[in-house]
């Protein structure tokens, strides 16, 4: 990101600690994550879905297998939560932008009268983290680069 230097960068993640290089410690992490998230689909669409069903055999199944079943250079999936990304992007020369106030209360606002009540929006160091049954899925957050980098 450094070499494309942006003027602001959104960065979106998957908050997830399965990027572990020991088997056992992967799976686990695995398993919290990718069983919130098939949960969260299941109360929110229909299992014969068919744009569910792709996706979920598509997009999840690849990430699941990839997640389990390679090691090393194989392992193309690496989600890291948005702590240890928040580390990485200060070191790469880049400074957090403050998350709109304004914009964060309206979508909790908007969740909480449209969603299922057990989605979530929060905010945790400038990231807006959405989550599912208190367990945060996904983060967002703006970056620019430094100006002493």
């Amino acid at each position: 990101m450094r070499r494309i230097n942006p003027d602001m960068f959104i960065h979106g993640i998957i908050n997830g600690a399965f990027n572990a290089p020991f088997f056992v410690t992967r799976f686990r992490e695995a398993v919290f994550y990718f069983s919130a998230l098939f949960d969260m689909v299941d109360s929110t669409v229909p299992r014969e879905d068919e744009g569910r069903q792709l996706f979920e055999k598509e997009v999840w199944g690849s990430d699941i297998m990839n997640v389990i079943a390679c090691e090393g250079t194989e392992r193309v999936e690496r989600p890291e939560t948005y702590k240890q990304w928040q580390v990485r992007n200060v070191r790469a020369g880049f400074r957090q932008l403050p998350l709109n106030c304004d914009i964060l209360r309206d979508l909790k606002r908007i969740v909480k009268i449209h969603y299922n009540k057990n989605f979530s929006v929060d905010e945790d160091g400038k990231w807006m983290l959405q989550g599912w049954k208190g367990r945060v899925m996904f983060a967002v957050s703006c970056w620019k680069p430094s100006k002493e980098s």
